[in-house]
């Protein structure tokens, strides 16, 4: 049980990327008053996990109706962690989510979606879809405590940013990269194995 909770939150943890999403938010704040930004990373961070909540209880429902199987969907997952890990590994002048803007305040894009709660996280989350209760309880207790992670990073990020410099930001989303990398090959191959056994 520990094993597999701490498998989830680190999972989740690295398709979230709140360390490699510190510049992007320091960026999109840059124009909102002092006083707010607190109240706009927090509201982000409530609307990204809500989002994420809602697709790990009703994920099964969302692939019955667009006739997905959880196959096609762990490979599909895994081709987008492997090309979000890609970027990061390899940073692009537009950061892991391409070229955003920042003329006014955000709301939900791009911080929330899909800074937080992007195309891979989403994948995961769907992947956690469960009709067992403990499953169900871990999975929600893993998102629950990435959540605080999110905003005990973002609500620091500007002295973050600062303190640690680009170099070393830039350092440590390459690492976080590198484990996404071998995630995303993992989950890649358990879907071709999945597959393999329907033929």
């Amino acid at each position: 049980m520990t094993k597999s909770f701490f498998q989830a939150f680190m999972l989740l943890f690295l398709v979230t990327d709140p360390f490699g999403n510190v510049p992007l938010f320091v960026s999109a704040l840059a124009n909102v008053p002092l006083a707010r930004r607190w109240r706009v990373v927090v509201r982000e961070c409530a609307i990204a996990f809500a989002l994420l909540l809602l697709f790990m209880f009703f994920g099964r429902h969302f692939l019955s109706a667009l006739q997905l199987s959880e196959v096609s969907l762990r490979i599909g997952g895994g081709v987008i962690l492997f090309l979000i890990a890609l970027r990061m590994v390899f940073p692009q002048p537009g950061g892991v989510l391409g070229d955003v803007e920042h003329d006014h305040e955000p709301f939900i894009v791009p911080l929330a979606i899909p800074a937080l709660a992007g195309p891979s996280a989403l994948a995961t989350v769907l992947l956690f879809s469960s009709n067992e209760t403990a499953e169900v309880l871990l999975h929600v207790g893993a998102l629950s405590l990435v959540a605080v992670v999110w905003l005990i990073v973002l609500l620091s990020a500007e002295r973050m940013q600062r303190a640690l410099g680009a170099r070393v930001m830039t350092a440590f989303e390459r690492l976080m990269g590198l484990i996404l990398t071998a995630m995303a090959v993992e989950m890649l191959l358990a879907g071709i194995r999945a597959y393999l056994k329907t033929l």
